[in-house]
This record gives structure tokens, sequence and C-alpha cells, in this order.
């Protein structure tokens, strides 16, 4: 069975005060496989955190859960995050934010004398392929699409695309007009944070100045390009720049799958096809897949659904486990399998019992059922026997 692995640091994301911190993804998993929680609060959103963790020990008390279930920790700088992942009785820590961030948290956590595992989600670019038909079919309408998902909340979701593959030619051409006109338009926003903005601004300072890319627009959304060449000799090119700005790839047809080849992991990976250019590319979504967790067809990645499906998590750096932060397969990330190899009952946990008090889905000789053991068994034995078989 299942078995929680014990007390889950948390650490909240600057950019989801919600979604992705004090309330979010990784504490409701963490409880949900069975473990207390302790969550340092991103010093971004204090008071937001504060109102977060009431609720939570409202919830916890409501339910008569004990006290220690879950604590929240606050600080300005790096020293209590590093504490909790070194602190003996931390068994998991779970962290959304920089590449840089959850790398000084996975080296700590490796260093304790009984490491623990790091579920961080990191950096993505979450590159977008755009096939010949589909360009000639609906650029244009793929160029508005592509405006709205790298704008969405100022450009602050880890899944906005900020790599676009368009090929070269007049198709190409149209395409990436119609996008520059509407990075172009957008009106400036607030970024939620005075070190996000400070970062947006030297990393686009620093794009803008690299040899090789030429910047688009000047107000609005930053709209950068550049040549499939260039990507392949400065891979940095392709680090994920958080903000309104994405960076247009230009390519020949030979060039495409060497520039899906040279990509890192990535959250999501995004194609645009018809389904004769998906027929005639599907080397490429064999090779994106091998980099992503999310491949998303003919859409856009930045939604995420709460859903039994939904992956998001992919090769390092996009995480650092490769398994999902969303969705009811993130639990699995805060629980371990035990197995109790010829137990009598009395040494069994209720949903280890042939009864099956709990009334719960469990395997059963490999078929999932909520039936008690011995009907299970019953069944097979009576099973009708077909004829021998010989040979």
């Amino acid at each position: 069975m299942l078995r929680p692995l014990g007390p889950v640091a948390v650490f909240g994301a600057s950019n989801f005060p919600l979604a992705f911190s004090v309330a979010g993804g990784d504490t409701a998993s963490a409880l949900a496989g069975g473990n207390p929680v302790i969550v340092k609060a991103h010093p971004a959103h204090p008071g937001t955190s504060r109102l977060a963790a009431e609720a939570i020990e409202a919830a916890v008390a409501e339910c008569g859960f004990g006290v220690g279930v879950f604590a929240i920790l606050y600080d300005a700088g790096i020293e209590v995050g590093l504490a909790l992942v070194r602190h003996p009785a931390v068994r998991a820590v779970g962290f959304t934010g920089s590449l840089r961030g959850g790398r000084a948290l996975m080296d700590a956590a490796a260093a304790r004398p009984a490491p623990i595992p790091v579920f961080a989600e990191m950096g993505s670019s979450n590159p977008v392929f755009i096939l010949p038909r589909a360009m000639a079919d609906r650029g244009a309408e793929i160029a508005r699409g592509l405006h709205a998902s790298v704008t969405l909340g100022v450009g602050q979701f880890c899944t906005k695309p900020g790599l676009v593959m368009v090929a070269h030619g007049a198709a190409g051409d149209t395409m990436r007009g119609e996008l520059q006109r509407a990075m172009a338009a957008t009106p400036e926003a607030p970024m939620l944070t005075a070190g996000i903005a400070e970062a947006f601004r030297a990393g686009s300072a620093t794009r803008g100045e690299t040899r090789g890319v030429e910047r688009l627009t000047n107000t609005g959304a930053l709209l950068f390009e550049t040549a499939a060449e260039r990507l392949l000799e400065s891979p940095e090119l392709a680090e994920e720049l958080f903000g309104p700005t994405t960076l247009v790839v230009r390519h020949t047809p030979a060039q495409l799958l060497e520039l899906a080849r040279s990509l890192e992991g990535h959250l999501t990976a995004t194609v645009h096809g018809t389904d004769e250019d998906l027929r005639e590319n599907a080397e490429l979504l064999h090779v994106l897949a091998a980099r992503v967790g999310r491949l998303v067809l003919n859409g856009f990645p930045t939604g995420v659904a709460v859903t039994h499906a939904m992956v998001h998590g992919g090769p390092y750096p996009a995480s650092s486990s490769g398994e999902t932060s969303v969705g009811t397969r993130a639990i699995l990330r805060f629980a371990r399998p035990v197995c109790f190899q010829d137990a009598a009952e009395f040494a069994l946990r209720a949903g280890l019992l042939d009864a099956n008090p709990l009334g719960i889905a469990r395997r059963l000789e490999g078929r999932i059922t909520r039936d008690p053991v011995r009907i299970v068994f019953r069944r097979r034995r009576t099973k009708p026997v077909g004829p021998p078989v010989s040979g």
C-alpha cells in the first residue's frame, strides 16, 4: 500500500500567491498523501500567505486533526528555507520557482546524511512549432492565439510560450507580422513583484544586445527574432525569460528536427499542424515527447487543468523529477509503496484487510475492485475451465 513520506516542506511561488503557494497544489498533494506540511511563505506576498494559512488552520481544527498537521514560516531571505530542507524531520520538498532556487534546494537535500527528494518545478520556455500547411491555412489565427498566450498574466505563467519556430517564406513573414503588430499594441501592465520586473528588464536588455537577435517591438510586449543557426550556436537563447516576451526562430524545413533535438527539458511543447502536417512530421512529435511533460496539438499551453490526465512537469531543468505537480497523480510524489508479504490480518492496516472495511478501490489479481478478497478469489476458483491446450 502507499504510505506517506513524512513532513513535507512546501515553498510558495512568487508568481502564484494562491495556486502554487500556501494552499496550492503541493500543499494539497502532500496533505492528501497523509503528510504534515510546513510552508515557507514567499516574501513577495506575506499577507496573502497569512490569510491562506488561517483558512487551512481553521480547516485542520474543524476536521479534528492535530495542530502539527500544518505550519507556516516566514522570512525575507534564504536562511529559513535552507534550514527546512536540512532539518532531519523533513522528508520531502515541494518547490515552484527559478532554476537557480530549485537547484540550491536540490543540492542542500542531496548533501544531507540521508538525502531526501525535492520535487522542483523550475524554468521552461514551452516551444511552439508551426508546420507549413497550418501556417498557410491559419497563420493569422495562430498569431492571435500566441499573443494571448504570451501576454496572459503579463507573461508570468510558467507555461508561457517563449520560443516560436517559424519557417522562412511568405506565410511565415505574414504570421510574424501579425504577431508583431499585436505585441506592439499590448498595453504595459505592472508585474507581480519588483524582483520579477527587474529580472525581466535585465533579461530583455541582454537578449536585445545579443548578436544575431533582432528586437521587433519597442513598446508593449517584447518580440525578438533570430535564425535557427544562432539558436543552435547559443542554446542559452532558449532559456526562460519570465514576462511578456517571446523569441521567433526562423528556420528551413531541414532544420526543424535539429531544433527539436537541441531542446532541454520543458514543461510543454506545442505543435500546430493539419492532419497531413502531423503525418509527415511524426518524428517531430516523437522527439518532442522525450523532452516535455505535456505535448499540445493545435492549442496553447498556458492553461493547466487540474485533471487525472494532466502532467505539469518534465525532464530537467523543467522539473527535478519529471513528476507532475498538478492533477491527481501529484499525490504520488509524497507517498511510497510498502509491501506486506505473508502478513497476518492483525498486522495490516484497514486498507489491506481481506474484508475491505473502508470500501476503497484496490487492485486484486491485476483488477481494480472494491470487493472483499474472498469474493474475488471465489470467482477465480469457480471460473469455468476451457478445453486443454496442446503444444
